[in-house]
Formats: C-alpha cells, structure tokens, sequence
C-alpha cells in the first residue's frame, strides 16, 4: 500500500498494468494459472511460468513490485551492491513482460471453488483456472491510537519515500525496531532535521548493519522502552504523545511527521474459508511445495506463514510455487481433467 500526502491512498492489494488476449468462453476468460499479486514473488512465479509455456495471467491492482516498489534501497539483494527499490521492482516487471505473461490491473475479490477449476471474480471480470498461486503479499499495521486515523495524509504516513520529500527540514518521529523502520528512518534523515526512533523495546530488532550506519548518524535519535499513546494535532501532526512502558512516565515529542512501522498485516481477506489461515490471517503453506490446504491452490512470498520476508525468500518462493504449479496442472492433463 502506498500513502500519499499529496493524493491520500493511492491504491492496496494488487492489480498492474496491459495484458494480452485469453481464451475466453462467453463472458468469462480462461486461464491454466492465475497468480495474484505482482511483488517479487508473483512476478517471479511469472517468470517461470511464461518460461513454461503455462497460459497464465498476473493480476497486480497498485504498483507492480509490491512494497520494494516504496523502499529507497535494497542493499540485501544478490547481484546488487545496492538498488533502488522502484528500479528493481521495474526490472522484474520488464522481464515477466518480455516472456508476454499479461498483467491485469484488477482486483481479485474472490475465489470459488468448482471441481477442480478456481472461479476468480475481478474488477476484470470473470476468470476461471485450474491453479492459483497467491502472492498478494501484506500491508503496514497500524498503531490503533488516537489520532492515527485523523491525521493521515496529514502527517501520518507508512511510506517513506512517497511522503518523506514533504517534511524538508522539519523534525519527524519513525514508530518501529526492524529493518523498515531503521532503513526508512536513515532515509528520512536526508530530509528531516532529526529522526527520532521510538521503540517499545531496549534494543533494536534491525540486521546489524543498518543499526550501526543508523547509530553514527547523526540525526538519528532513539527513545527507548516507549510506546506511542496519542498522535496530536489540528489539520497536521504537531506532536507525539508517548509512555514509557517501564515507569509508565508520560512525555511529548514534536514533530512535524510521524512514520509507522510496526509490522504488517496479510493481504488474506479475499481467501477467508477458503483456504486455511493462522491466527493473523497468514497463509498455511507446506514448507516444501507451498500447497495450501486446496489443491491446486498455492501461496508465495509475505503472504504465507514463514520466518523471513525478504525480497529474497519472496523471490524463492515464487519460483517454487510456479515449479509446482506447472506438475500440478501435468497431473491434471495426464489424468485427463
């Protein structure tokens, strides 16, 4: 998801741009594969796909390369020393393009189940296909406090390259201890007069790397053991109301912009009993194959239950699922479904 200042919500979920002619029968398009979502894994299961011959089609409503698209730097990626994110997330678009995989700006709302056939109903239309790979990846949580609601767009932001150039030499709050709030928090710091760290904990949960260049930076702050209670102000955000969760002491930070970073939410709600979910709503995913609980059915990426979220391991993922999708359809051919 990206937020933006300027224009509010830009777009959340999936969905891309073009695509190419499908077999069609009557109103409803016809497809062997369907991979929602365009991130990294989506884009790769693409990939492999069209490599395959598979007559499949991506369905990417917001921007194609899911949240690497709104990351300044990609520094943990094989092959580059250091990328853009939007540049890396453009390459893997253009590259599942030069095979002819379509990518089809929609929506998916909804999958049923008929035989051994997926009925997805899109912003598009109707498809019908025979496998699924879901790689809708997940959104930014929120903090749930008062005031967060209120002032985005208006100070409250997830997304710091889309909002960071707006608080020029003006003091910003980053909410968070992994990876997204450190790397983001150094790249505010080429805006921002300072960049204040709150973190409900006493130590950081980023890779060693990004904490060391965030500690010798000198903009960087950090208040530790606290948590936000109330994002303050009148049309913008003025000020921070925080606690620390050992002394329970209450104080106020100023700013000028606050960026939250406190985990992520699944893109799931489309498959709610229909496949099988954990208790955040992630996808259950054997290990090995990435088979959900629905034949035919896979996931890939952020989206699924897993330890790591990388571009990386999304990547891994995609590859994989698209692999067994393409023996899943086989077995379907050759038992003559």
């Amino acid at each position: 998801m990206r937020t933006s200042l300027a224009w509010g919500l830009l777009g959340e979920g999936f969905g891309g741009l073009g695509g190419l002619s499908s077999t069609e029968s009557g109103e409803t398009k016809v497809y062997d594969l369907a991979i929602i979502g365009g991130g990294p894994a989506g884009l790769t299961a693409g990939v492999y796909a069209a490599r395959s011959r598979i007559n499949g089609v991506i369905f990417e409503q917001g921007t194609p390369g899911g949240q690497i698209a709104t990351t300044e730097v990609v520094a943990n990626y094989p092959g580059f020393t250091e990328i853009g994110g939007l540049e890396l997330a453009e390459r893997m678009e253009e590259h599942v393009r030069s095979f002819g995989m379509p990518i089809v700006a929609a929506e998916v709302m909804s999958i049923t189940l008929d035989g051994d056939e997926k009925v997805l109903e899109t912003a598009d239309g109707t498809y019908r296909v025979k496998a699924v790979i879901i790689a809708t990846g997940a959104n930014p949580k929120q903090l749930g406090v008062p005031g967060e609601d209120r002032l985005r767009g208006r100070g409250v932001s997830y997304c710091a390259t889309c909002d960071g150039a707006f608080f020029k030499d003006r003091p910003i709050v980053v909410v968070g201890g992994g990876d997204s709030a450190i790397k983001e928090g150094l790249y505010l710091t080429k805006f921002g007069t300072s960049v204040t760290v709150v973190h409900r904990r006493d130590q950081l949960r980023a890779e060693k790397a990004w904490q060391e260049e965030a500690f010798k930076n000198p903009k960087m702050h950090f208040v530790w053991d606290t948590v936000v209670e109330e994002i303050e102000g009148q049309k913008m955000v003025e000020r921070i109301r925080v606690r620390n969760v050992k002394t329970q002491a209450i104080s106020y930070l100023e700013a000028d912009a606050i960026f939250i970073y406190v985990g992520m939410r699944p893109n799931t709600g489309f498959v709610q009993g229909v496949i099988d979910l954990d208790e955040q709503g992630y996808i259950i995913a054997d290990e090995r194959t990435l088979a959900t609980s629905v034949p035919g059915i896979f996931a890939a990426g952020d989206v699924r239950q897993k330890e790591l979220r990388q571009v990386a391991t999304a990547v891994g993922d995609g590859s994989t699922a698209a692999v067994q999708a393409e023996e899943y359809l086989e077995e379907l051919k050759r038992a003559g479904r």
